[in-house]
């Protein structure tokens, strides 16, 4: 069944599932993360479909609507914040995890007049949609998993995201946190 988010669409950009269109996986073979995010990169490419298949994870395509090039991509994933309330019990909140979230650097070589294109994707497309669950299902935040760099975290504060007191950080990453994110920094943001 395929779903349809042009509602979600603006002008230049509009969102669709990996397998909505034939052409996908092309797109996804000429994908090239910034910054040299290989794991990013690696994701979309070699991992994505599975988890597709699987249920564990919805991954996003954005698309100029003009060129056909794929701008970006993210993955949501449900998921809870566990918080400590008292020394040995704790709460959760419902919440979407952004398991991944990469701009395409082929894409941005190519529209330098896009900067900040992270930063729309997710004010126009990723907080909508969570916000748009939210209506179906108990969901109250969106969070996030920060490669451990000062630069990212500054930016993603920038966006929204906050960083938990630091006893509540560390509680979350020793009860919470994959394996595949040991290092990085928990961030959330209320929808």
């Amino acid at each position: 069944m395929i779903v349809e988010f042009s509602v979600l669409d603006t002008d230049d950009f509009s969102i669709e599932h990996i397998f909505d269109s034939s052409e996908n996986e092309s797109l996804i073979a000429d994908f090239c993360a910034l910054n040299g995010a290989e794991g990013l990169e690696n994701y979309l490419k070699n991992q994505a479909a599975s988890d597709e298949e699987d249920l564990n994870a919805r991954t996003y395509l954005v698309k100029d609507k003009v060129s056909g090039e794929l701008a970006a991509y993210f993955t949501l994933r449900s998921g809870l914040i566990t918080i400590q309330v008292f020394y040995e019990s704790f709460d959760t909140i419902p919440a979407v995890e952004l398991s991944n979230f990469a701009v395409n650097k082929n894409y941005r070589n190519n529209h330098p007049e896009t900067a900040k294109i992270g930063a729309f994707i997710l004010r126009r497309f990723i907080i909508p949609l969570c916000q748009t669950m939210s209506k179906y299902i108990g969901l109250s935040s969106l969070y996030i998993y920060a490669l451990p760099d000062e630069k990212l975290i500054e930016h993603y504060t920038k966006l929204g995201f906050t960083r938990l007191p630091k006893k509540q950080e560390k509680f979350v990453q020793n009860h919470i946190k994959p394996k595949y994110d040991e290092d990085c920094v928990f961030m959330f943001q209320n929808l």
